[in-house]
């Protein structure tokens, strides 16, 4: 990387060095600071076009407040890379998403100027409102908190509770809306269409701002007139705009919305509305991608694009040529194929069609496919609601995204078994995205939960026959889990994905191997590694031919239990291996059923630890989690 390029960025370790620039040099800062971003993110993937999209707000927030005394409170965190590098990053920032280095969302656990856990969208208004309360009452009354939110995490349901507390709670909290039009999908919803109309004028706010202060220097304006001048203010204005500024209607003072892009108009506003005391709300238009023509033209593709040139902005491609399809595409693909023979059958997904191939359905069928924004509860709810009066959701969430519905799954699908195919998409280890994205407690914590049927297919044909099976007559709350990444079978043509849509008994495993010593019991598509395993096993010890029975038990629930009941008298010996948390997940539920049924094998039981499992490529993962080929291997050894 040639220094020469980044003159001020180079001289920039913390924020304190950063306020020692001149206002007039913040915008070469933003341009370099935006260079390295692309630099850096050209050859290691991650997040792009948000980053690109705040690093003039970045570089104001920095400069005008004194960071990290004052808290910053990113929601979702894609954005965050500019922050990184202006605290302390920039030297390590090569190491981003990679096993040991850099974590993917900002989490105080690596920096003092991460202040909250960044990886799910909308929770950065209640966390900044937390703080600012706590900020009174430690000892730190002087202490400025700042929410950047994102429109598309506006509409998650977590933001307006914030919304709502922030305007009953004694607070000086600023709410920064960084307003793109954009979520990863383009924002959809009320909320995004209230956005793009509003309009405050710019003049108007900065001389009631003036007044204000003139008053409140005059003694004319203290706090219980101010609040009686506020009431009056908001509605004389929204009589004469013809609109209610919903902001202000919750006693937030609204300012913009601003240009997000002019960093030293940026500094100007902020440091005018600073020490402004109540809350408020600075409404900024920024553009996803900004300052990178393929990343603005195209802000969904390039939300993480992978690699790239960053010269010509030609991305490098993974070649999939001949390879297995991805089992999001599958799903996207079967669920057309269903709904053209199914007109009861409707899609739905919060904000992630793109994601989850959700598009593909859409494409053909807008009207039955449902995009509800950042609203994990609300989707499941939704769903639940077009089930009970006849129609039959298939709603994709992903994996750790679903922990958000979990009161929504029991109260709103399970209690009434409703008929909602409720796919579980990246679920296990997904990778680089890390601990907020592991697909790791669905299976644990949906098991006790009554009248669901919970399954996990080995592979994409299975995943197809799930499908099939869950929209049947009668099957009720029907959850499929899959991962992330691509299935088993290579595409050489276009039928090679396929396979046809027959259906799977519910509650029935499968024997895929048989042996006489050790029986593995697997759940999902890491049974395809325990395949490979007792194959390569066997071929480098011929005379371990038959010692090593493979099962797949398909569903965690109902449990196969005549599969069950012929492991359990067949072996002392059992191995259950799963891509999910070991406590609680599919080990236990064996275990429980052999205890309860007069069976007392021995037990090994293989899964995610007790533990938060960090950032890399899955390959890693598995490997710190023990559940690798080589530690399968060891554990299957000592067992023989």
């Amino acid at each position: 990387m040639d220094e020469k390029m980044f003159s001020l960025l180079s001289q920039i370790q913390y924020p304190p060095d950063l306020r020692k620039l001149r206002v007039a040099q913040l915008p070469e800062l933003c341009r370099e600071l935006r260079q390295d971003i692309i630099d850096e993110v050209s050859v290691n993937p991650g997040h792009l076009a948000s980053s690109l999209g705040v690093v003039e707000l970045t570089v104001a927030l920095h400069y005008v407040f004194d960071t990290p005394e004052d808290r910053i409170v990113w929601d979702v965190g894609h954005q965050a890379y500019g922050h990184k590098i202006l605290t302390g990053r920039r030297d390590q920032f090569y190491t981003n998403r990679h096993l040991g280095g850099i974590r993917p969302f900002p989490t105080p656990l690596e920096s003092e100027y991460d202040t909250f856990t960044c990886g799910h969208a909308s929770n950065s208004i209640s966390a900044a409102l937390g703080m600012a309360v706590a900020a009174k009452r430690t000892g730190h009354p002087g202490r400025h908190v700042v929410a950047v939110i994102g429109d598309g995490a506006m509409s998650g349901g977590l933001a307006y509770e914030g919304l709502n507390n922030v305007s009953s709670t004694p607070n000086d909290m600023l709410i920064i809306l960084n307003d793109n039009d954009m979520s990863i999908d383009r924002a959809v919803g009320g909320m995004e269409k209230y956005l793009i109309n509003i309009d405050v004028n710019e003049t108007y706010n900065r001389l009631r701002f003036k007044a204000s202060q003139w008053l409140r220097g005059k003694g004319y304006l203290n706090d219980d007139r101010r609040k009686g001048i506020l009431r009056l203010n908001n509605a004389l204005k929204s009589a004469l705009a013809h609109q209610q500024n919903i902001f202000e209607g919750m006693n937030i003072r609204y300012f913009g919305p601003f240009e997000g892009h002019d960093v030293m108009e940026l500094v100007r506003v902020l440091r005018q509305i600073k020490d402004m005391k109540g809350p408020k709300l600075l409404h900024l238009h920024t553009v996803k991608g900004k300052g990178y023509s393929p990343a603005e033209k195209d802000a969904t593709v390039w939300h993480a694009p992978g690699r790239f040139d960053a010269a010509t902005g030609v991305r490098i491609a993974e070649n999939g040529d001949g390879q297995p399809l991805k089992y999001q595409e599958v799903f996207g693909r079967t669920l057309l194929e269903l709904a053209r023979q199914n007109p009861q059958i409707v899609g739905v997904t919060p904000a992630m069609p793109s994601g989850c191939s959700m598009n593909i359905m859409a494409k053909e069928m807008p009207d039955r496919v449902f995009d509800v924004g950042i609203a994990e509860g609300h989707a499941v709810t939704f769903s639940g609601g077009m089930a009970k009066d006849g129609l039959l959701p298939f709603c994709n969430i992903y994996s750790a995204f679903s922990q958000r519905a979990y009161d929504n799954i029991i109260h709103d699908l399970a209690i009434l078994n409703l008929p909602v195919v409720l796919c579980l998409d990246r679920a296990g280890l997904v990778g680089q995205d890390g601990p907020t994205h592991h697909g790791a407690f669905d299976m644990a914590a949906l098991r006790p939960i009554p009248n669901l049927t919970i399954a996990a297919p080995m592979c994409e044909h299975e995943l197809r026959r799930l499908m099939y099976t869950a929209q049947l007559p009668g099957k009720g709350t029907f959850i499929i889990r899959y991962p992330r990444g691509r299935g088993v079978y290579p595409v050489l043509k276009e039928e090679d994905w396929r396979c046809p849509l027959t259906e799977i008994p519910v509650g029935t495993g499968r024997c895929l191997h048989e042996g006489s010593k050790v029986a593995v019991i697997t759940i999902g598509p890491i049974g395809n590694e325990i395949a490979n395993i007792i194959s390569d096993f066997e071929e480098k010890h011929a005379e371990s031919t038959g010692w090593i029975a493979h099962y797949d038990l398909r569903f965690l629930k109902p449990l196969d239990g005549d599969l069950l009941t012929a492991i359990g008298c067949k072996f002392r010996k059992i191995i259950t291996v799963e891509d999910g948390v070991r406590n609680g997940g599919m080990g236990s539920a064996v275990l429980e059923w052999m205890t309860d049924h007069g069976y007392s094998p021995k037990i090994v039981r293989l899964g995610l630890p007790d533990t938060f499992v960090e950032h890399g490529t899955v390959e890693e993962l598995r490997k710190v989690c023990g559940i690798d080929n080589d530690s399968i291997c060891e554990v299957i050894e000592k067992l023989l």
